[in-house]
């Protein structure tokens, strides 16, 4: 079996947060059933790998890639990551919000996995929060307007939206804030009340806000979190955490342990291969509070919008301080086709519009809107021809 270009057929996720027309659009059909698709999964994830239909081939990415590591990955990145693809790539299409949540450090997901084999978890058991031992850092990129919530807001910024609404209870919540920037303990003592009594908190959060959406973008956002998730102690995650409006081709590097949660539009996500999430509310998923606090991280985090970088006349680059992957979009339009480097690790392309063609040893494959492909770091040399825009996903070299 020799290494070639591997064009992909990848699982969709289905999540209830989804888009019913964003993913089908991009893959040029209908969504089956009409129902919401969340989540285009594009690598060799055990939990959803990609599926290959090439003769002689395995069936998934992931089987091809435990079968011949350093045809695959090259001996080094086989050697530094396990034999496995290090990197996930990803197309979110959230029509509604994604649950408030964060991600573990290396250290954190090894011992939390470690810790569920041992208390008896099937690994697909819906109580699970971490589902590998790997960490989980991401970088996420606008492909439409997209709005999230990153990062704990500044203490000062959080005390005035607090005091704004005019809530008895949040004023007392607010004296939480009063021993330095750590805004932990008011997380836990928001996410920590009686029901009865944090359901009639948020309801009169969430009134209050409707009488002033207006006046703040966080106000308006915490009346839509409260139809969908009425006592939910996440609809005032607005008010703690900073709200985000990304243009297309913005993006966001999370780091371990930043709360963080998607409120809709449709992006490229690329992370470290793991499926390990912790979350804190605004989801019919698995909760677990107690864990979200040991992980998270809860001292102000201002945004930083990032922005592709050129590094050469068709290629920009995300700078993102991780080891797994890099995030790169390609700009192709001339009559003098994009060459990659001999040097290469393994890649994941994404067409994102256009009809560009990628090609090597012989074998074409398209890569216009929707299509996708594995390259093997053993394929030396490619070149990708025609028009369009093209997500590329790899190890940093």
């Amino acid at each position: 079996m020799r290494p070639v270009i591997v064009p992909l057929d990848n699982p969709v996720r289905n999540y209830a947060w989804g888009s019913r027309t964003a993913i089908g659009e991009m893959l040029g059909r209908p969504s089956p059933g009409g129902l919401p698709e969340a989540e285009l999964w594009i690598g060799a994830h055990p939990q959803a790998p990609s599926r290959l239909a090439l003769p002689a081939f395995p069936r998934t990415l992931d089987a091809l890639v435990r079968r011949a590591p350093e045809a695959m990955l090259g001996p080094r990145d086989a050697s530094r990551f396990g034999g496995e693809l290090p990197l996930l790539l990803k197309v979110i299409a959230a029509a509604e919000p994604l649950s408030i949540q964060c991600h573990p450090d290396a250290a954190q997901a090894r011992a939390g996995f470690a810790r569920e084999n041992a208390a008896g978890l099937p690994l697909d058991s819906p109580e699970r929060c971490y589902r590998d031992p790997g960490h989980k850092p991401e970088l996420v990129a606008a492909l439409t307007r997209f709005v999230g919530l990153k990062g704990c807001r500044p203490r000062d910024d959080v005390r005035r939206l607090l005091a704004a609404l005019g809530v008895p209870g949040l004023a007392e919540a607010a004296a939480l804030l009063d021993d330095g920037d750590d805004l932990r303990p008011l997380f836990e003592w928001l996410w920590s009340r009686p029901a009865g009594a944090r359901a009639a908190l948020v309801g009169a959060a969430a009134a209050a806000a409707a009488a002033r959406r207006g006046e703040d973008p966080a106000f308006a956002w915490m009346p839509r979190l409260a139809t969908k998730y009425p006592a939910d102690a996440g609809v005032l995650a607005p008010l703690l955490l900073n709200l985000v409006t990304l243009e297309p081709e913005d993006g966001l590097f999370l780091p371990a342990g930043e709360l963080h949660a998607y409120l809709e539009g449709t992006a490229v996500e690329v992370m470290a291969s793991s499926d390990n999430v912790l979350r804190g509310g605004l989801t019919p998923k698995h909760v677990d509070v107690a864990e979200l606090l040991a992980v998270g991280v809860f001292r102000p985090a201002p945004p930083k919008v990032l922005r592709p970088v050129a590094v050469s006349r068709w290629e920009r680059v995300y700078p993102a301080p991780a080891a797994e992957f890099e995030l790169a979009l390609l700009g192709l339009g001339g009559a003098e086709p994009f060459v990659a480097r001999e040097d290469r690790g393994p890649e994941l392309l994404l067409g994102l519009e256009g009809s560009a063609t990628i090609a090597a040893d012989g074998s074409r494959w398209p890569l216009g809107r929707g299509r996708s492909v594995f390259v093997p770091a053993a394929v030396r040399a490619y070149r990708i021809e025609g028009e369009g825009r093209v997500a590329r996903a790899r190890i940093p070299r």
